[in-house]
């Protein structure tokens, strides 16, 4: 992976994410209920806590569970919900062990199309159907993963010129353009509850 990501807005998650697809897929699965750059920032915390520059997920899925959860918890925590997060972690790089050898690529090497990889991604643990064509978007948008079908299958996340999540974010404009669609998006749910009350 060249393809440079500013997903955390900070240099060195932002150079993790970069070059590991693993750091890609776990920034995702931290990304609920804690802002965005934190959950993408996750990934190189957890690198330097586990003393290396990179993620194995036969690594992280070979951890004590309990010494990891411990890891995820040191402050500043790697997520609001460090022992819950670190049980998925590590179930997911089992997952990327049992089903692909530790080598988070093949999720979309050989796929014959987009529909395909959604599937893929959303059989990944942690990833429903959102969170899959959120990231199935992110990999055309941002990192050349283009199978035919891409875009139909990522949904509306996969549109250009659309500022509805991680996959179009590149800088601190995009980002900010990114949060009021989701505020737009929260008050419109509210106005909705409030006119069926």
């Amino acid at each position: 992976m060249e393809k440079t990501l500013r997903l955390a807005q900070e240099p060195g998650a932002d150079a993790l994410l970069s070059r590991s697809p693993l750091a890609d897929l776990i920034g995702m699965l931290l990304d609920q209920q804690v802002p965005m750059e934190w959950a993408f920032s996750g990934p190189h915390t957890i690198a330097r806590r586990l003393g290396t520059d990179d993620l194995d997920a036969h690594e992280i899925a070979a951890h004590d569970p309990d010494e990891f959860a411990a890891l995820l918890s040191a402050k500043p925590a790697v997520h609001r919900y460090p022992g819950s997060m670190a049980r998925r972690v590590q179930q997911l790089c089992q997952y990327l062990v049992d089903h692909y050898d530790g080598d988070v690529e093949a999720l979309w090497r050989d796929v014959a199309d987009g529909g395909e990889l959604l599937g893929r991604l959303k059989a990944l643990p942690g990833f429903g159907p959102q969170k899959a064509q959120i990231f199935l978007a992110l990999l055309g948008k941002q990192l050349d993963v283009r199978p035919p079908g891409w875009r139909e299958a990522a949904g509306v996340y996969g549109e250009e010129h659309a500022y509805r999540s991680v996959a179009d974010i590149t800088g601190p404009e995009s980002l900010a353009r990114v949060r009021a669609h989701k505020q737009e998006m929260k008050r419109a749910a509210k106005a909705a509850g409030d006119d069926g009350s």
